[in-house]
């Protein structure tokens, strides 16, 4: 009788912990979003300091990872998570949670809190995304990104450039180069929020309904999107 009451203790602690786990999974996810928005904010309002016009209204998908841990001595390091969104003929697609972490050589002194923003800018960068894990090497995949109103006519990003990254520290963006680094699918993150196990191509490819923690994100990536397109168009009607 004893190891019975003791048998179900034990389950019932264990099925307490798991739906702690699983609340505390999905805030932390719920916070993320709310992060990537104010980032997104950010974009927005420094034009003259921040994406051009014309490369954020080109992009395919855009990834957000607030808070992205970089630092150390000599080795360094980088890892955080984020969220992602795709255009689709409906829209941005609901949000795909991923996460980025891999080394890095080089002097590095102390530990530096930034902001990563990636954009996807063609098909291939999108095939790489969809895979749900993949590595970011500097042979053509992907690039720090230009800054400014305008990106510069001598640069190559929309014809060859896979994925543009960039990071924010104290207000300001910069092009950010990653390479090395590894992005795969978040599967915590996507349980706590959806559910269940969703893959990423599912969930980038629009086959998803977007729940309604993620709203602002989304809204803030397509109020981010048409800014950008709308001042381009009105640049090219100069």
């Amino acid at each position: 009788m004893k190891r019975i009451m003791s048998l179900l203790l034990m389950s019932a602690l264990g099925m307490v912990g798991t739906y702690a786990w699983a609340g505390s999974a999905r805030e932390d996810s719920v916070d993320r979003m709310q992060r990537s928005v104010t980032v997104l904010h950010a974009i927005m309002s420094t034009p003259d300091k921040g994406i051009p016009e014309e490369v954020l209204s080109n992009a395919k998908c855009i990834l957000v990872v607030p808070d992205l841990i970089k630092g150390g001595f000599v080795f360094g390091g980088k890892h955080g998570r984020g969220v992602a969104t795709c255009r689709t003929a409906e829209g941005w697609s609901a949000p795909a949670f991923v996460s980025v972490g891999g080394g890095s050589w080089g002097l590095q002194i102390g530990v530096e809190d930034v902001d990563l923003v990636m954009l996807v800018m063609n098909d291939q960068g999108l095939q790489h995304l969809l895979s749900s894990k993949f590595e970011l090497t500097g042979e053509g995949s992907v690039a720090a990104g230009p800054v400014g109103r305008h990106a510069s006519a001598g640069t190559d990003w929309k014809m060859n450039t896979e994925m543009l990254t960039y990071s924010r520290s104290k207000g300001v963006f910069a092009g950010l180069t990653l390479e090395g680094a590894v992005v795969e699918q978040d599967n915590d993150s996507t349980r706590a929020i959806y559910g269940k196990h969703m893959m990423f191509r599912s969930i980038l490819s629009g086959k998803a309904t977007t729940p309604a923690s993620a709203d602002a994100f989304i809204k803030a990536v397509s109020e981010a999107g048409q800014q950008a397109k709308v001042a381009e168009v009105k640049e090219d009607t100069k």
